[in-house]
């Protein structure tokens, strides 16, 4: 027996896109137009693709029917023995085949975005066998109604991030091509990760993005939910066992003396600090989280003997009065464990 909701969530100013509206059950067909000089992407009912189907691109205005077919390009088969010529044609795609594949499609009626339908739940009750509202959605609505919705926090941990994906220098990265090399598979504890959601198979910063190394095509590590947790933040060497560390310097490129050694910063990062127009450009950005800067700062003093406020044009002098206080009270407090650990010892 379920048990009585005892909250309510009161909305007001909703947004509901004029186009949106009625189509939360609607599902569509989506696929490029198959003319190769054309970008369009089109979407198409799907109860209004029949046996015999004639659709017209809204961009080039080419049309697809079913029965027909697009010819890519003419080819033969040729015995090289011989050089004799075995079979010639041309290389096409079945109009009817290429429609069929086409990945299926819904609106969100909460962020009114049209999405694959594999990111909404299902729901037997509804025509189209799926949630009206997206995943994300309905997961940003239930931490509301359940109370444990932080937004300001998630914005602030989120602006942190990408301060530091900033400094490293992030690219864009291809992720299926990650998947692939690890064979679709969490590095850690090799499991199958091909029929999850693609947020069960993060990617990791090999090299953590706290020391401000990239993420890249290159250098990414393909690991479960639960092992991507574990490794957060943690040098290579402090997480991997040795035989790991070697079979990983292979997978990502990054060299086995640099993932079994001591942690420290990206030198390209570090050099780009050494710009004082990077430098109060980073302070400008993030001028609303000073304390995460200042620890960033702090650490990068202890790791790489560098100072990257002495590179600033703009710092005021009390800012950098407080880091130096700050990093006085991290180094006497660690000063103070290890005194304490050696008594222990002793």
């Amino acid at each position: 027996m379920r048990r009585k909701p005892y909250t309510k969530v009161l909305k007001t100013n909703q947004i509901r896109a004029e186009h949106v509206r009625g189509m939360g059950d609607m599902v569509f067909k989506g696929f490029q137009c198959l003319n190769s000089e054309c970008h369009e992407f089109i979407f198409i009912r799907k109860n209004e693709i029949g046996s015999d189907f004639e659709i017209v691109c809204p961009s080039c205005e080419i049309i697809m029917l079913s029965g027909d077919e697009t010819q890519f390009y003419a080819y033969k088969l040729k015995d090289r023995r011989d050089d004799s010529i075995i079979e010639e044609g041309t290389f096409t795609i079945l109009h009817d085949d290429y429609v069929e594949e086409a990945k299926e499609y819904k609106y969100c009626i909460i962020c009114n975005t049209i999405k694959p339908l594999d990111l909404f739940d299902l729901h037997r009750g509804r025509k189209s066998g799926h949630q009206g509202e997206c995943r994300l959605c309905k997961a940003v609505y239930n931490s509301i109604k359940n109370k444990t919705r932080l937004t300001d926090q998630h914005r602030e941990a989120a602006q942190k991030r990408r301060m530091y994906l900033n400094l490293s220098g992030s690219s864009k990265i291809k992720s299926e091509e990650i998947y692939r090399r690890f064979d679709y598979r969490c590095f850690k504890c090799k499991k199958d990760l091909r029929k999850v959601d693609t947020k069960e198979r993060p990617l990791d910063h090999t090299l953590p993005a706290v020391f401000l190394w990239p993420l890249t095509t290159e250098n990414a590590t393909l690991l479960c939910r639960e092992h991507n947790s574990e490794k957060s933040g943690k040098w290579p060497s402090t997480y991997y066992s040795a035989n790991e560390l070697k079979d990983l310097a292979i997978l990502t490129g990054v060299q086995y003396e640099i993932l079994a050694g001591q942690p420290h910063y990206n030198p390209e990062a570090i050099e780009r600090l050494k710009a004082s127009e990077q430098v109060d450009q980073l302070l400008t950005k993030y001028a609303a989280y000073m304390s995460e800067i200042i620890k960033l700062r702090n650490r990068i003093l202890e790791y790489e003997d560098f100072d990257f406020f002495q590179h600033s044009t703009t710092i005021s002098s009390a800012w950098i009065r407080q880091a130096d206080q700050e990093y006085q009270r991290v180094i006497h407090q660690e000063i103070d464990t290890n005194t304490e650990q050696d008594t222990d010892e002793t």
